[in-house]
């Protein structure tokens, strides 16, 4: 969202409309109605990495995204903002595959006053770091901090309203949003609750989430507390009923709750950044009871990340980012009793990854980024394995990753 807000501020005023280019603006069109005092913008990202898996020897290569954001501003109170992406450069009909289009962003943006705001729509709330800074160029690492990816989703949007502001007194912003809640007939084992989102697809409303933040800049800190409070069962009482299993349903039926902490630094050329967060799901069992779904009651991640820019302050365009990454996280930190009883504990979900490597933009918009990811896993369970040796390779705790992308943004 911070992308989106300074490129349009940014862009100057559409050149005046001949005289027969005015005579074909109707009342109705309300793109082109007033065009000369309206801005439209044109922008977007992307990104392509490779990537070798040495415990499987086999390599990857794919154009991660392409997004294209449209924008217009409508007048100095109301604006709209789009992203539309493309995952992995290809989607065909009637064959499965890994690409996606979607909406990223659709919503509308009413500036109160200067310091407030509110926007409607298809939107990210402000969870974590990575949600509203998740441009290639503005992370560190090919990859997306992976606490940031199965913790807290990426790129969690939801359809909602959402109010913004900072204080006049203090160097504090906050927010607080209303969205549609989680579906989690959607939740898988060993995804979190990412398959939970409706992403604006016909989300199931009867139930709803709030998420808030606040914000406090000290110095070169900045510190940051958000959370999210969301039902997860959007169906119908009578519905819910039906499963024979306890199902909460209304407003917020069936409660998730995820709380996050970070903190980012940044001074001459040095930037450090660390973030905790945990998600509680007190009824999972009947989750995994009236859907067979595997998802844990407790799961936690946290990272603490360094990084040093060589070229500063002698290169005021350029940087030679050098960074390293620690993460560790466990998607069933926490079993119900359900799930216990029947040995569900999957340790290969407890994980620590370590990640160095570099970034170079040789402009602020483009970045070359290589790395090296170690990963560490608890043991496989026996009980969960549907195909076990001498028909599948053992399984290993320990694996390494190297990968190579690009990225851009304009």
């Amino acid at each position: 969202m911070t992308m989106l807000l300074i490129v349009l501020t940014k862009v100057q005023a559409q050149k005046y409309l001949t005289p027969a280019q005015k005579l074909m603006i109707t009342s109705e069109d309300s793109l082109n109605n007033n065009a000369a005092k309206n801005k439209t913008v044109i922008s977007g990202y992307g990104s392509a990495f490779y990537q070798r898996n040495f415990d499987q020897k086999q390599s990857t290569i794919t154009l991660e995204r392409a997004v294209l954001f449209v924008g217009h501003q409508f007048n100095d109170k109301i604006a709209f903002f789009s992203e539309l992406e493309l995952e992995n450069a290809k989607v065909t009909a009637g064959e499965s595959g890994t690409g996606e289009i979607s909406m990223e962003q659709a919503y509308l943006k009413f500036n109160l006053n200067a310091r407030q705001y509110l926007v409607a729509g298809l939107f990210v709330p402000r969870i974590g770091i990575l949600n509203e800074n998740h441009l290639p160029s503005n992370f560190n690492g090919v990859e997306r901090p992976l606490v940031e990816t199965f913790i807290i989703p990426a790129t969690w949007r939801e359809l909602g309203v959402g109010f913004y502001g900072s204080s006049d007194k203090l160097p504090i912003n906050y927010s607080v949003a209303l969205v549609n809640g989680l579906n989690s007939a959607g939740f898988e084992h060993g995804t979190g609750i990412m398959g939970g989102r409706a992403e604006g697809s016909s989300a199931l409303a009867n139930n709803l989430a709030l998420t808030a933040s606040v914000q406090y800049l000290w110095k070169d800190f900045k510190f940051q507390l958000s959370g999210y409070m969301g039902g997860t069962v959007g169906l119908s009482k009578r519905s819910a009923d039906s499963l024979n299993v306890g199902l909460e349903t209304g407003a917020f039926g069936t409660p998730l709750y995820l709380g996050e902490f970070d903190v980012q630094y940044a001074k001459n050329g040095f930037s450090a950044k660390a973030l905790a967060t945990y998600i509680a799901y007190p009824d999972a069992d009947k989750i995994y009871s009236a859907y067979a779904k595997n998802v844990a009651s407790g799961m936690y991640g946290a990272y603490a990340e360094l990084a040093y820019d060589w070229l500063y302050p002698r290169k005021k365009t350029q940087q030679l980012i050098s960074f390293a990454r620690v993460e560790a996280m466990d998607l069933n930190s926490q079993l119900s009793t359900v799930q216990k009883n029947q040995d569900q504990y999957d340790g290969t979900l407890k994980q620590t990854h370590i990640i160095a490597g570099f970034g170079y933009l040789p402009i602020p918009n483009v970045v070359i980024k290589l790395d090296v990811r170690l990963l560490h896993t608890g043991e496989q369970n026996p009980a969960l394995v549907i195909n076990p040796p001498p028909n599948a390779l053992p399984y290993k705790q320990n694996n390494q990753f190297l990968n190579l992308g690009v990225g851009y943004s304009f």
